[in-house]
């Protein structure tokens, strides 16, 4: 039977013909999608099982985050361990290599970024505060290769786009299951839009996860300055004494900041407005802000002024004097540790850094 006898048996007109060969091709092609996406999650789930269960066996551990404490160190007296907000740049991040896993999606010809918006919406998901960053960059065609990567946009094209998921921060090092999801979302994604992927294996970013963790956990330094007054100071006092300091009086009017470059270097602890203040504590985040600033002399500088002006001293957590000796010791200790920051490739203040310690 030719093709003309099975159209005029089945009652068919050459546009309804046309149209059932079209939809059969649309059903066959989704059933190939299908199975291709299918096998890529299993084999990101494989390869991400084998390497937690090769984890397991090698090393039976807690999954900490880096700041929690470690057997047998031992701190001078006035590093404590402070619960300080963490005061990010409002200006937005971008993707860098030293702390993401970065996946790479290249189209063989551009396509808009509302396309690619619109496959991706079910990400919204990973948006969550108990979730690792991650980011999408694309290099826009309408403009020069320096200035092409950004933020997507509906009315512009793409050639490329760079998937990231931020591979640790102070929760820890992110997680075998959170990292496979990710990267079986771009492989899908990749599919999807019939581009090519570049992508590392699940395993070799987990343990770049670990290690990025390891070296936060021995930098991850809050210092504190205290200023004891010989009598408390009276917070009339102590407000105008700290505008005349420089420090700015933070929203919650109960802490105090003190800014160099329009940015934050070192803060109060919580004070009680209103009442007098026995005792003034400086902190310091010693990865958020850069060796240039010299921020641990500028702090201990103020301490100093401030516990003359106010008849005080500087003492450390036990209310002993501060020597030159364990001021010299300090220094001595911030020296090694900004050294391990920029050894690392994540120099203190650096914007890997205010990403790496939040």
């Amino acid at each position: 039977m030719n093709l003309e006898q099975l159209m005029t048996t089945l009652g068919l007109s050459d546009l309804q013909f046309a149209l059932a060969v079209i939809g059969l091709l649309i059903l066959i092609a989704v059933a190939i999608l299908n199975v291709k996406y299918a096998r890529a999650l299993r084999k990101a789930r494989a390869e991400a099982e084998d390497y937690l269960a090769e984890r397991v066996a090698r090393e039976p551990t807690f999954g900490a985050g880096f700041a929690d404490p470690i057997t047998g160190e031992q701190l001078e007296p006035t590093f404590k361990e402070v619960s300080l907000p963490v005061k990010a740049d409002s200006a937005s991040f971008s993707i860098d290599p030293r702390i993401d896993c970065v996946i790479t999606i290249r189209f063989s010809q551009p396509i808009t970024g509302s396309e690619i918006l619109k496959e991706m919406i079910s990400w919204d998901d990973l948006s969550t505060p108990s979730s690792a960053r991650w980011m999408c960059e694309g290099l826009n065609v309408d403009l020069n290769s320096s200035e092409g990567w950004g933020l997507l946009e509906s009315d512009s094209s793409y050639s490329e786009l760079q998937l990231a998921i931020q591979l640790a921060s102070r929760r820890g090092p992110i997680g075998v299951l959170e990292l496979s999801d990710f990267c079986s979302r771009a492989q899908a994604l990749a599919l999807t839009l019939g581009a090519q992927i570049d992508m590392p294996s699940v395993s070799t970013m987990l343990e770049k996860a670990k290690d990025l963790d390891a070296m936060a956990a021995e930098s991850d330094i809050q210092l504190s300055i205290n200023v004891l007054f010989d009598e408390a100071c009276a917070w009339t006092k102590l407000d105008s004494l700290m505008n005349q300091r420089g420090f700015i009086l933070s929203r919650s009017g109960r802490t105090y900041d003190y800014f160099s470059n329009r940015a934050p270097i070192f803060s109060t602890t919580d004070l009680n407005p209103g009442q007098p203040v026995p005792q003034l504590t400086l902190l310091l985040e010693l990865p958020l802000i850069s060796f240039e600033e010299k921020p641990f002399e500028r702090m201990l500088s103020e301490g100093l002024e401030i516990a003359q002006a106010a008849h005080g001293r500087l003492v450390d957590d036990n209310g002993i004097n501060l020597s030159d000796i364990s001021i010299q010791s300090i220094r001595q200790h911030l020296d090694g540790l900004y050294e391990n920051l920029e050894r690392s490739g994540v120099p203190a203040g650096s914007s890997a850094a205010s990403r790496l310690f939040s």
